[in-house]
């Protein structure tokens, strides 16, 4: 008796001496997720080599692998990010072995610092893409038809994906559950994991108090009171009143102490709360755009938009699912 359900896609999962090992063990556990009591199950995982064998991973654990085939055929292809890949990006060979493998599969994906190895094997010229936010100057100066884009989770370009820090890779391979699967899998593969919320892709890979470079803590009660004060007026002439300077000696000591302007990081932390709200609380979005700042809930759509490429009840209902 055959049956009507689609055969199992194939997830490989690719790996080089030095690899971190949560770049392969977490997209592969949110695969194993969905296979639980679905049959066929809807993936098939396999961990490839070039040459097949055990290969180390950055911590010193040691990973069975199956070489690649000839003529091998993917639905998805991860590639895992690590230290091993600022001697991989050189290896011509493995990165004619990522080209051919990405032009026989549906989806080519990288984790962390993965992404430096599509670029290096030429996949991300004229696209968009991330890797975690400390590689991202080298990646941006190594390949410079890369649009890299170093404040996100994941980013999208076709068909290949890229994915920030190795928790993103959870983040990444969620989102791809959903994309074969539908939200109710994806979520409920999430709180079979006890993720802490599937993060969109548009979402920073950082706080915007993390962002912020405090060059001598002298604006450090300022920005402690800002944070419980968004609702309020927070131009330059009002905080620059607060800290007893002029508006113009005000922004460029700020600047010079933080390294942005006032209106950016206010607006940032305006951004920050209001998601932090939608996605948590059960406030109108009337009430979270008075609360944040932005006055209406238009402005704050709109806000929203520009930075996560979503509205907020989107976003709301992605983190109810």
């Amino acid at each position: 008796m055959f049956s009507d359900k689609p055969p199992s896609r194939e997830i490989g999962l690719l790996v080089f001496e030095d690899f971190q090992l949560l770049d392969m063990a977490g997209p592969s556990t949110v695969f194993e997720m969905p296979m639980r009591g679905i049959a066929p199950p809807p993936y098939a995982l396999t961990v490839y080599s070039r040459e097949g064998g055990q290969v180390r991973a950055s911590c010193g654990i040691l990973v069975q692998t199956a070489p690649i085939p000839n003529r091998l055929a993917l639905d998805t292809l991860i590639v895992s990010g690590g230290e091993g890949t600022r001697a991989a990006m050189h290896d011509e060979t493995l990165l004619a072995d990522i080209r051919a493998l990405s032009d026989r599969t549906r989806r080519t994906t990288s984790v962390c610092s993965g992404a430096i190895l599509l670029a290096a094997a030429g996949l991300l010229d004229g696209r968009r893409a991330t890797t975690h936010w400390r590689r991202c100057p080298d990646m941006a100066r190594h390949f410079p038809a890369v649009q890299v884009e170093a404040d996100r989770i994941y980013v999208r370009d076709g068909k290949f994906w890229t994915s920030a820090g190795i928790s993103a890779g959870i983040d990444l391979a969620l989102a791809l559950v959903e994309d074969d699967l539908g939200e109710d899998i994806a979520g409920a593969a999430a709180r079979e994991l006890v993720v802490h919320q599937r993060r969109h892709g548009g979402q920073s890979q950082f706080s915007v108090m993390q962002e912020v470079r405090l060059a001598s803590g002298r604006f450090d009660t300022l920005l402690t009171w800002v944070q419980t004060h968004l609702d309020e007026d927070l131009g330059v002439d009002a905080l620059a009143r607060r800290c007893g300077m002029s508006p113009r000696n005000f922004t460029r000591v700020f600047k010079a102490e933080t390294g942005t302007s006032p209106a950016r990081l206010i607006g940032k932390l305006r951004l920050e709360s209001a998601r932090h709200r939608v996605e948590t609380s059960t406030a109108s979005l009337q009430e979270i755009a008075k609360a944040t700042g932005f006055g209406d809930p238009d402005r704050m759509r709109l806000a929203f938009l520009r930075a996560y490429g979503q509205p907020p009840m989107v976003l709301r209902r992605q983190r109810q699912s």
